[in-house]
């Protein structure tokens, strides 16, 4: 029997209401903040202490597992293609739980201490500078990478650190390199859902607003609200200060706050005599900071709540 108008006007009605009546579950509901969906206030400020270039040398690997050890700071990612990665892989053993991401590396960014590729790129490859090295500058592997030889080498390195059996929390980028254009920032993200894991990016880099449309990301994907480093120009005397006026201002969010770690040794002099940005000093400064008191009740006193990418990891869906 065919239903009549009226019915079906009347069955309109009803799903009609049915939709608008939802609960509130179902219905569409305001995006949540990572600080929400990590289970804090929604004006919470989570904080990641984040150190970079775990397996670099030796005085920044013993910097940074002396700063994890006295929870100094909250995670780390590896650089693999470095010399000293092994000492990382052995520390990791005998630190299950330490929250270790990878360094994903297109350079070797020091004059005089240099590194090549984790894969078997052949001579000439677009990966290579004309001595055999990761290219010192970022320009060069803009100029030059093929994104196919891109792949092999993120992959490569995320493998040798999975083999080596370090737990990965989350993977991020040596200098910028890889989200440096559009090209290279999709195999980024492409590496990341390879081996289902979060990458770092945020909507503000040091305050500057970042265009992420373009990639047309998940609604489920994590996104920090900013990355934040000092960076050229602060003298010595100034270090701490820095820092607290650039976290202070923060509103509610999720932010990571980048370090770099050494002890101010013969070491990272040699390596870094001819670039003092991020060299020896800079590192024994951010050690100074990271270590200190003053800086820890700082952080306290802001009601800064400090976490890690093992938390954030927890977000990744499956």
């Amino acid at each position: 029997m065919k239903p009549s108008p009226r019915f079906l006007y009347f069955l309109y009605l009803i799903c009609l209401l049915t939709f608008l009546l939802l609960p509130s579950s179902f219905a569409q509901q305001p995006t949540k903040s990572l600080a929400e969906r990590l289970g804090y206030p929604a004006n919470s400020r989570l904080l990641i202490i984040h150190a970079d270039d775990l397996g670099m040398m030796h005085t920044v690997n013993t910097a940074i597992f002396e700063a994890f050890d006295k929870h100094w700071i909250t995670s780390a990612s590896i650089l693999v293609p470095c010399p000293w990665f092994p000492e990382v892989a052995q520390w990791a053993k005998t630190h299950p739980d330490a929250d270790l991401g990878i360094h994903l590396a297109l350079n070797a960014d020091w004059t005089s201490y240099r590194w090549s590729s984790v894969s078997p790129q052949p001579p000439g490859s677009s990966l290579l500078d004309p001595d055999g090295y990761l290219p010192l500058l970022t320009p060069y592997v803009v100029a030059h990478a093929k994104m196919s030889d891109v792949t092999t080498e993120t992959h490569a390195q995320v493998d040798k650190a999975k083999a080596a059996g370090i737990r990965l929390s989350h993977l991020d980028t040596h200098m910028g390199t890889i989200v440096s254009t559009d090209d290279l920032t999709a195999v980024y993200l492409s590496t990341g859902k390879s081996y289902n894991l979060p990458v770092l990016l945020s909507r503000t880099t040091d305050g500057h607003e970042l265009d992420l449309s373009k990639f047309h990301l998940a609604p489920s994907t994590i996104v920090l609200d900013d990355i934040l480093q000092i960076m050229p120009g602060v003298p010595k005397s100034q270090w701490l200060d820095a820092y607290k006026k650039m976290l202070q201002p923060l509103p509610s969010g999720t932010y990571q706050l980048i370090v770099h770690l050494a002890h101010n040794d013969a070491e990272i002099q040699g390596a870094t005599f001819d670039h003092p940005d991020w060299g020896a000093e800079w590192r024994q400064n951010d050690l100074d900071v990271v270590q200190s008191p003053a800086f820890q009740k700082f952080l306290k006193d802001q009601g800064f709540i400090l976490i890690s990418w093992r938390d954030v990891q927890k977000l990744q869906p499956n």
